[in-house]
């Protein structure tokens, strides 16, 4: 009876969601686990086999928790707003709904051929009105709360208000901009408008104006993970840094917390180092200059205030507000070009250019604070507006970019530290003993530094200061295809809609672009089209892409639920996502914003934990075999890759799939693409030989493979297996479709045990110690393989019983039953159909996992060599227990011993317990 996968696959895909095998209940006695792949953002290219790595893996720890006994949530959705929809509908006009709807239609079946134990009864959709409705509700939330420093925890904005009106503003612990303090009366007597210009300084969600990642060609601002080289990564368009005012979220409100909730979470100690790298915490103290000539002074932050003396100049961000209002006339020019000039470079490129030294001077010099000196103010695109407070003081002594900075525009280093060297460069060890530095002199960074710092806050010129790396989130983006705020504006003034309002529905635009006069595009909207129409106007701009995805397995939890995000009983229940697989691109994205958010809903008491993935793990990249072509330059002609040497070529990307081995079917080549419809070919042996290259798997390379075609010639179940049988979880590995028939055929011989040429066939015989040996050793590697992840050598392991199953010709229920359970995690669609053979009722979900018995791994016998003279002549089973002296008297009477000794007589017989048995004669 043949393995008929195709027939196995689709009968038992449909059973499965008929039955709602893999439903969860919000309550059961079973105690739970919540198992969470990162949900997929649905393109018109569907899945490729690359995607699948991290589903099949999560899949695999899903159902060994249910087969354990566990109460399973292992959920499924789309995070479904987003640009490329949207770049569709400007292009053709259609609506951005249609095309995610059809990319979703296209995903849901290619998941489904892969035999995943989702609950499809909880999808979420981020771009549904009713999930989004609740983004909606916690922006709202965000927008009437603020972060009180005593506490530490998000408070309404209502306690702020009474705050200020019985003591104004002084004595305020809060995380907050800062603004000038005033007193309870001077609040009572502020307009309406005042007092909300006041409030935006402490909301979590709250209007700024913020230095931004604005790409014309978009017309849309880009997060800094969207722009590479000062190129939106989505086609490649110029980016600017450009001032606008955005919605914002105060997340450095609670940049504390996420770093220290990295030490109580099981996740890689490379992406919690990337969040901390990212939050950046630093200790030192912010510093005041006056600007001489003008009224503004200058804030600094430092780390290092022991080097305050060493200051020789100041540096500002091109950005930072005073750059216009201090330059000089005879300089302002060439700033302004300057200016211009690093405003076209993203913050990222300009963070990652630590070798090129460009600068110009402003014609303004700050005053230092303590020694009156006139220092030069500078503008160079080295510092950050976003980064701290958008200006340094520049120790050259003490600071390597300072040091260079000065060499290159020959600006003084003072020296401030004892017998150092600054022929070559700065000095940066804390060990160095400061001089020329006042009251300073003689002491090490690590006690001048506290010492400096009650020093400058006696003299009301600065203090002591906790910084970090991490900015507020801009939260705006000039799309259409994003969650609309539920925000109107009367006048300036921002207003909410009310709960009841929700959602606020998209409203329809006539085109998906910008207006002519640069608004978003739902300014494009006429007064009549808006769900809901308040005030002058509302909000133009939506939310960023990850706004859903910050929550979303929050509402897996309790999806029917229409009156809260999430009930307060499932989330006790489900509390927090147990094991989270996805990708490592998300560290400083996704990832940290999903925990501030968190955070935020567990100060409101809407969830019971403050951490949402405790354990999380980074499946490597499935990388393809890219297929390389080779064009004569300037010709339309191709040259076989082993005589390319011979031309000068450029090589080019052909599609994967028009490639057998290494030979290139010609004709598809050139129907492929218009360009190389004349086409010619300089052949070997009467073959195009192509090259290949391993890279990440994309269209753009033309390597993806679809993992329909592998179902269709081989079947999910070997897909699933052998995605597994690659290589590692966490590592990245090469696809090579040539290995994955090996794999078809463990799985041929897998169905062959139940199997034989009538059909099914298991014996109820007793089991042999052999093979008790044989699969309780397969049950205690693989039950050890899937708890440490490593999905790889579980696959190693049941080759291995399987032939040792085969050799010994086992047909035992005993051994083949719970052989079938051990391997439905991997290749569930063969064992649901074996076990509905074996007479089950029920699912092999439910069946109970087996446990290994070490008494069957003990070695009870052992098979000797017997050896005549060294020489090996036949073998010989003995039990482990059994004396010498009985080995030794078998051999001596066994009558392989008379043939080979031939009528000579035996001098001893040597027994190695367990190793070896030799006659010496």
């Amino acid at each position: 009876m043949e393995y008929n996968f195709r027939e196995i696959e689709r009968r038992w895909q449909k059973r499965w969601s008929e039955e709602k095998t893999f439903k969860a209940e919000n309550h059961s006695e079973k105690p739970k686990f919540y198992v969470l792949d990162m949900f997929p953002y649905p393109s018109g290219a569907g899945l490729h086999v690359g995607h699948l790595l991290g589903y099949i893996a999560s899949d695999i720890y899903a159902r060994y928790m249910r087969h354990r006994g566990y109460n399973v949530l292992h959920p499924m959705g789309y995070d479904s707003f987003g640009l490329p929809a949207e770049q569709y509908a400007i292009q053709t006009g259609q609506h951005p709904a249609v095309t995610t709807e059809q990319n979703i239609a296209r995903y849901r079946e290619q998941l489904d051929r892969i035999g995943f134990s989702f609950d499809w009864d909880r999808e979420v959709r981020t771009s549904e009105p009713s999930y989004y409705k609740w983004t909606q509700w916690i922006f709202k939330r965000l927008f009437t709360h603020w972060y009180n420093t005593d506490v530490d925890h998000a408070r309404p904005i209502e306690e702020l208000k009474a705050l200020f009106e019985q003591g104004g503003s002084v004595g305020i612990k809060a995380q907050k901009e800062e603004h000038d303090p005033f007193t309870a009366e001077e609040w009572k007597g502020f307009t309406e408008y005042q007092q909300e210009y006041i409030l935006q300084h402490y909301r979590l969600a709250f209007l700024a104006d913020s230095w931004v990642n604005w790409c014309p060609a978009l017309g849309t601002v880009l997060a800094n993970d969207e722009v590479k080289d000062g190129l939106s990564e989505r086609g490649g368009h110029p980016v600017v840094q450009k001032r606008m005012r955005q919605w914002s979220l105060r997340i450095t409100a609670y940049a504390q917390r996420l770093l220290d909730g990295l030490d109580h979470i099981d996740w890689p100690d490379a992406l919690k180092e990337q969040q901390r790298n990212w939050l950046g915490r630093s200790e030192g103290a912010r510093v005041f200059f006056e600007v001489e000539g003008h009224d503004e002074k200058i804030e600094v932050f430092t780390t290092r205030p022991d080097t305050l003396f060493g200051a020789s100049f100041i540096v500002l961000a091109p950005e930072h507000e005073l750059v216009n209002k201090i330059a000089s006339s005879e300089y302002k020019e060439e700033v302004d070009q300057y200016v211009l000039e690093a405003g076209r470079k993203s913050e990222r490129d300009r963070q990652a250019d630590t070798k090129s030294i460009s600068g110009k001077f402003t014609g303004a010099y700050a005053v230092h604070p303590f020694t009156g000196e006139c220092l030069p103010i500078w503008i160079a695109d080295y510092v950050l507006a976003g980064y701290g407070v958008g200006a340094i003081m520049a120790v050259p002594a003490g600071d390597q970019r300072d040091w260079d900075f000065a060499k290159h525009f020959g600006i003084d280093i003072p020296n401030i530290f004892e017998g150092a060297d600054l022929s070559e460069g700065a000095m940066d060890s804390k060990e160095a003993i400061l001089s020329n530095s006042s009251f300073l002199d003689g002491l090490s960074a690590v006690d001048a530094i506290g010492r400096m710092i009650k020093e400058l806050e006696s003299m009301g010129i600065g203090e002591g200061k906790v910084n970090f790396r991490l900015r507020d989130a801009i939260f705006s983006r000039q799309r259409y295809w994003g969650e609309p705020f539920p925000v109107f504006f009367e006048g300036e003034l921002p207003r909410l809609l009310e709960d009841k309002e929700l959602p606020l529905g998209l409203p329809q635009v006539d085109k998906y672009l910008p207006t002519e006069d640069g608004e978003p595009p739902l300014a494009r909207t006429e007064q009549g089209a808006w769900p809901i129409l308040k005030g002058d106007r509302m909000e133009y701009n939506t939310m960023p892409g990850w706004a859903g995805s910050s929550w979303y397995f929050l509402r897996y939890m309790d999806l029917d639920n229409t009156e809260q995000l999430v009930g307060s009983e499932a989330e006790k229940y489900w509390r927090s996502v147990d094991l989270y697989i996805g990708g490592s691109e998300h560290a400083t994205g996704h990832l940290l914003y999903a925990r501030f958010w968190q955070k935020f809903l567990f100060d409101l008491d809407l969830v019971s934990e403050e951490e949402p993935f405790r354990k999380l793990i980074n499946q490597g990249m499935i990388l393809g075999t890219s297929t390389i072509v080779y064009r004569i330059n300037g010709t339309n002609t191709f040259v076989s890759k082993g005589l390319k040497n011979e031309h000068e070529t450029t090589a080019l990307h052909a599609d994967v799939n028009m490639v057998d081995g290494d030979v290139l079917d010609i004709e598809a080549f050139k129907n492929w693409r218009p360009e190389y419809h004349d086409a010619e070919f300089i052949l070997e042996d009467g073959k195009y030989h192509v090259g290949a290259e391993v890279e990440k798997m994309s269209k753009r390379w033309y390597n993806v493979v679809n993992p329909d075609d592998i179902c269709n010639d081989y079947g999910a179940d070997t897909l699933r297996m052998y995605e597994m049988f690659l290589g590692p979880l966490e590592q990245s590995k090469p696809w090579n479709t040539a290995g994955i028939s090996g794999v078809h055929n463990f799985l041929r011989k897998f169905w062959r045990l139940y199997h034989n040429q009538d059909g099914f066939f298991v014996s109820d015989e007793k089991a042999t110690e052999k093979e008790l040996k044989v699969l309780h050793t397969a049950i205690k590697k693989v039950n050890s393989d899937i708890e440490d992840y490593s999905f790889n050598t579980s696959v190693s392991a049941f080759m291995i019983c399987v032939n040792e199953l085969q050799d010994l010709k086992c047909t035992k229920r005993e051994i083949l039953e719970p052989l079938c359970c051990l391997l439905s995690p991997f290749a569930p669609h063969i064992a649901e159909e074996i076990w509905s053979e074996m007479s089950a009722d029920t699912s092999i979900s439910t069946a109970l996992w087996p446990v290994h018995n070490e008494d069957y791994l003990v070695e009870a016998s052992k098979e000797y060599p017997v050896m005549f003279n060294g020489k090996l002549r036949f073998k010989h089973e003995f039990a482990l227990s059994m004396s010498q002296q009985d080995i030794t008297s078998i051999i001596q009477s066994d009558e392989r011993t008379t043939k080979y000794l031939d009528g000579k007589q035996a001098k001893k017989i040597i027994v190695v317990p367990g190793k070896i048995i030799n006659v010496v004669f």
